[in-house]
């Protein structure tokens, strides 16, 4: 296929093939980074600009990795160093950047819809500047999702990573749901391959308006019928499963109290390795990070190689946002 998207802001509308483009692309760029030299000519000349109005570890460090293994040239901005602090608009930040010579933003905001009016203004000033989400609100975080689904399936096929490969797995999602963007975008990528995904937390972390969240949705772009399961319990979304999500406590985004404490919380779905369990024998565990060790998972289980994924999701991190970058700057599709 030819990738004709300026902008990766949402995974509503992605469609099988583009999934695969990453996953192949990324996979290309995984041999890369295991060379002696790391470095490829792909993008020099070309400007990345990081414009994260919200803390960041590894999405931001990742990207700007991830730009210099392409070549290019990157500008980081911070924002509580800025003009913004002196009135500046956000939109004007943008066009500063843009009058630098930036071919492509990568933004992060704390309220959702921020990359996406970034977007259409660079398509209202007629400039060909790409804009990627790296996580807004409690909107999305595509590229987060992307490297989740390149984690799970290079481990199920290292060679020819492929969205099919998880037709008819389970995966269950559990934690913050309601406040998690990361969720929100695996849901749409896990949903189109035709997985099954199970989501499951507390009542007041997981609301019933999410079961029509991919059925409502006018962009069914999945191949295969979307199957989105809700639990209030654990037990039910573990049973059986394949791959075990879990999401972090996003203590400063619950603008009101919504669990007793911590430790009930992890008492009831904190993953450990009692309750891996219930799951198929071959189970992993994902976590996006940063993690609250002894709270969403037990942290002798974050660090067993046995289950946990978390360490390889880092390392394909800088592989899919290569592959990003790569295709929105005019990279050719093998």
């Amino acid at each position: 296929m030819v990738w004709t998207r300026r902008h990766i802001l949402s995974l509503a509308d992605f469609s099988q093939a583009e999934y695969d483009v990453v996953l192949q692309t990324a996979s290309s760029f995984r041999e890369v980074l295991s060379r002696r030299t790391k470095k490829v000519p792909t993008l020099q000349g070309q400007v990345v600009a990081n414009l994260f109005f919200e803390s960041s570890t590894r999405t931001r460090s990742s990207f700007e990795l991830a730009a210099k293994r392409l070549s290019a040239d990157t500008i980081n901005f911070a924002a509580g160093t800025s003009s913004l602090s002196k009135g500046e608009t956000i939109l004007d930040t943008a066009k500063t950047y843009l009058a630098m010579g930036t071919d492509m933003m990568v933004i992060r905001h704390k309220e959702a819809g921020v990359p996406q009016a970034i977007a259409a203004e660079m398509d209202r000033l007629g400039v060909r500047v790409g804009v990627l989400n790296a996580g807004d609100g409690q909107h999305e975080h595509p590229s987060q999702a992307l490297l989740d689904l390149f984690t799970i399936c290079t481990l199920l096929d290292s060679e020819q990573p492929t969205l099919s490969l998880l037709e008819g797995k389970k995966i269950a999602i559990v934690g913050d749901i309601l406040h998690s963007r990361v969720a929100r975008s695996n849901i749409w990528s896990l949903t189109a391959s035709g997985a099954e995904v199970h989501l499951a937390a507390p009542p007041t972390l997981l609301p019933k308006w999410f079961a029509e969240y991919v059925t409502d949705s006018d962009n069914q772009s999945a191949a295969k019928p979307r199957q989105l399961f809700l639990h209030w319990a654990l037990d039910p979304a573990l049973e059986d499963a394949d791959f075990v999500m879990t999401l972090r406590l996003q203590k400063e985004r619950m603008t009101s109290h919504l669990l007793p404490s911590l430790r009930e919380y992890h008492q009831q779905f904190g993953i450990t390795r009692d309750r891996l369990k219930r799951c198929k024998p071959e189970v992993k565990v994902l976590h996006p990070g940063p993690v609250n060790r002894g709270v969403e998972i037990s942290s002798d289980l974050m660090d067993d190689p046995q289950f946990s994924l978390i360490s390889q999701q880092v390392t394909s991190g800088v592989a899919v946002r290569m592959a990003l970058l790569y295709l929105m700057g005019g990279g050719k599709v093998a």
